[in-house]
């Protein structure tokens, strides 16, 4: 199987022997506590389920500048967005040992513990310029921008062992996988190369199709259908909803043994290019030979060209850095012709005529009317699910 980023083997930082997880926790109760924001407690989870192999802990300033313009740490560790515990809170110590605890879960429990190697203070200038750099705006009506830039100007770094994998576990026992777990279960399985396909949202046939053109044409032995279960922007549609439909599809229309449907604890940046490599690099510990990255990747609005996410991989990371390939895949939709899905590139004697494509805003407004979309768009089972969910959210706001 494909090595994990950085390292020989996966170390993730999760505190898996109950004694010493047990004694790390009675630890915390007399520590110094600091409660973090959503997005340093998502990057403590991704810490702990050995996404982010192989950083031991939070960045420290210089890294965090590294990372958000070159790629790479000061040492030198290809790294393509910065991984910080940013925060209002100036009390902490450099040198202390602290308690991190969870803004997710009611009544705020220890999610790590952390020694603090440094405390330092980072200009408005410092955090635009690793804003510009990660999400190439600094436009606030980006929700990526919006959230880093109201995160606060103390810098916490230092290495963390982990105790919960906050509220992912409980909320979402059957999907929620440490990238351990999905290595485990892909040598389980036999699989030798496997592709992943990341979501935030349901998926229609455009994308079942991509899943599958992809595990052809690279000879794959399985698909990982990887879905973010984290915070999103408003309006994107909730993760146990994307579950349910994703699982329905899946169960409906794939050969047994050949999809493995799995999740991850982190919330969305919506930064495009730097989030799909960041993407690649995850994908990777978790095991994945292959990652496909379709048009306009971890993208929102217009902020980013159509496929700059797949760009980026020939122009910013180096050679050698990272083992897992990506799959470029190019828009799909529904060939009236063809009566099959195609990515449009592959089929240049159409005109948009030839194809079955709706704008996102003519479906939602169907589902909440109760009116399928046409069974070449999304499948019959998966519209359902959306339906009864759009009438759920449609009747409260009436």
């Amino acid at each position: 199987m494909i090595k994990p980023h950085g390292s020989d083997t996966l170390n993730p930082l999760y505190v898996a022997d109950d004694a010493k997880r047990a004694a790390l926790a009675k630890e915390a109760e007399s520590l110094p506590s600091l409660l973090l924001n959503s997005a340093a407690a998502a990057n403590a989870v991704m810490l702990g389920a050995g996404y982010f192999n192989p950083l031991k802990g939070y960045m420290n300033l210089a890294d965090a500048l590294s990372v958000a313009k070159d790629l790479k740490t000061s040492a030198g560790l290809f790294w393509p967005v910065p991984i910080v515990n940013l925060t209002k809170d100036a009390s902490v110590k450099a040198g202390q040992r602290i308690a991190l605890r969870d803004p997710n879960v009611e009544g705020n429990p220890v999610l790590a513990v952390m020694n603090v190697e440094a405390v330092e203070a980072v200009s408005d200038e410092q955090l635009q310029f690793m804003a510009k750099e990660i999400f190439g705006n600094l436009d606030e009506k980006h929700p990526g921008v919006k959230t880093f830039l109201s995160l606060g100007n103390t810098l916490l770094s230092g290495p963390i062992e982990v105790l919960s994998y906050s509220y992912f576990q409980s909320e979402f026992p059957e999907t929620f996988r440490t990238a351990v777990q999905i290595r485990e279960e892909i040598q389980a399985r036999g699989w030798k190369k496997v592709v992943a396909f990341q979501t935030r949202n349901p998926m229609h046939r455009a994308h079942e199709e991509l899943c599958r053109m992809a595990h052809e044409r690279l000879g794959t032995d399985g698909i990982v259908i990887h879905m973010l279960l984290g915070k999103l922007k408003d309006g994107d549609i909730p993760a146990d909803v994307r579950d349910a439909c994703i699982r329905t599809m899946v169960d409906n229309y794939f050969p047994k043994n050949t999809v493995l449907i799995s999740g991850y604890g982190f919330d969305m940046m919506y930064a495009g290019p730097r989030e799909a490599v960041l993407h690649a690099v995850f994908r990777q510990n978790m095991g994945a030979s292959y990652l496909i990255v379709g048009r306009d990747h971890a993208g929102v609005g217009d902020y980013y060209g159509p496929f700059d996410a797949q760009t980026i991989f020939e122009t910013r990371v180096p050679k050698g850095a990272l083992q897992i390939e990506i799959f470029g895949a190019d828009n799909t939709a529904y060939s009236k012709k063809l009566d099959r899905v195609v990515m449009m590139r592959e089929a240049p004697d159409h005109t948009p005529e030839d194809f079955i494509n709706l704008s996102g805003t003519k479906v939602r407004a169907m589902l909440g009317a109760g009116i399928a979309p046409p069974p070449e768009f999304s499948r019959p089972e998966v519209a359902k699910v959306l339906m009864n969910y759009y009438q759920i959210v449609d009747a409260g706001k009436a």
